[in-house]
């Protein structure tokens, strides 16, 4: 059995040793750069973690799945553009460094360069991984139009917003694991099991995330603290907020945080301060917590000796403490 560590140390290999066409450096620089610049690898290692729960070998798995890791970081480099995002994981953004253009058409040939690693599958497996790759990533792209959707919705339910990270953020963690199941060799009653836990811990993930938006610590997160207050993004905070806010805060609220203003630092404190009073932090935990035991729930259904889950359930809970 690998560890975590071991599995990031291959992936990490993997990437540096992706063959790229090099006819054009300038459209392949940005794309080193920025699978270069760290990231958990979480989507790659929790494919093989789940390949390995069900056999010992994954040689098989680790190019394929490296493009798990490339397809992610592809959907970042855009999510940067629309979000005008300028750091991340601590580094510039990849528009902000090599500008517009150069960004939209690097990060375009990172989902080739995608492909062409599930295309190293074995041939029995490729086209039913291809399509739950497919049908992973399409997902994705619709949890992103519903995201910006939000940004001209005056409300949106806790429901919606819980059904829009399920698809830009869940489905792809829960896509990896399912994959990296049937490279294990699990059947798919299995493998589907073991989407449902990857769903969860998505969604637990993703809240998370927003929670460290607001109160994580930027050298350990990677991205500027209150990004998303700043920028007026919607995320689970404002959005639970918004839900048990009396009519008054709610309005206050709704003003503070579409408002364009060049004291980012005041509006962040401001809408922090009405978190704070709401209790949206202690909140938002309780939800990410249950989603977690969901997960281990699920896990706790796959059929393989309990001993080769731990490197899962250590997993799982070291999300549950992610940079507090």
């Amino acid at each position: 059995m690998y560890n975590q560590p071991a599995l990031k140390k291959i992936i990490n290999s993997s990437l540096v040793n992706i063959s790229y066409n090099t006819e054009s450096e300038r459209l392949i620089d940005p794309v080193k750069y920025v699978l270069s610049i760290g990231g958990k690898r979480l989507r790659p290692v929790l494919a093989l973690m789940a390949c390995n729960l069900f056999s010992d070998q994954i040689d098989d798995a680790v190019v394929p799945v490296t493009g798990l890791e490339i397809f992610h970081n592809f959907t970042l480099v855009h999510d940067d553009i629309m979000d005008k995002a300028s750091v991340r994981r601590g580094f510039q953004t990849v528009h902000s460094k090599w500008g517009l253009n150069q960004s939209i058409l690097s990060g375009d040939v990172m989902a080739f360069i995608t492909n062409e690693c599930f295309l190293q599958s074995p041939s029995h497996l490729l086209q039913k991984i291809f399509r739950i790759f497919n049908k992973a990533a399409i997902e994705v792209c619709v949890g992103q139009q519903i995201d910006m959707d939000f940004e001209k919705a005056i409300i949106v339910s806790q429901n919606e917003y819980l059904r829009m990270i399920e698809l830009k953020t869940a489905v792809l963690i829960a896509a990896s694991v399912k994959i990296g199941a049937l490279f294990g060799g699990a059947d798919d009653k299995e493998a589907e099991i073991m989407y449902d836990f990857g769903r969860n811990l998505g969604l637990a993930f993703q809240i998370q995330d927003d929670i460290l938006d607001t109160y994580g610590d930027v050298k350990v997160f990677g991205k500027v603290s209150g990004g998303d207050i700043a920028a007026g993004k919607k995320t689970f905070l404002y959005v639970k907020a918004m839900e048990i806010a009396a009519s008054d805060l709610r309005k206050r609220l709704q003003e503070l945080y579409s408002s364009e203003t060049s004291d980012t630092e005041a509006k962040i404190k401001n809408v922090t301060e009405i978190y704070d009073h709401l209790n949206i932090k202690f909140i938002s935990e309780n939800l990410a917590t249950e989603y977690l035991k969901t997960a281990l729930s699920f896990l706790e259904k796959a059929g393989v000796p309990q001993e080769r889950k731990e490197e899962l359930i250590q997993m799982t809970g070291s999300l549950s403490g992610r940079d507090r």
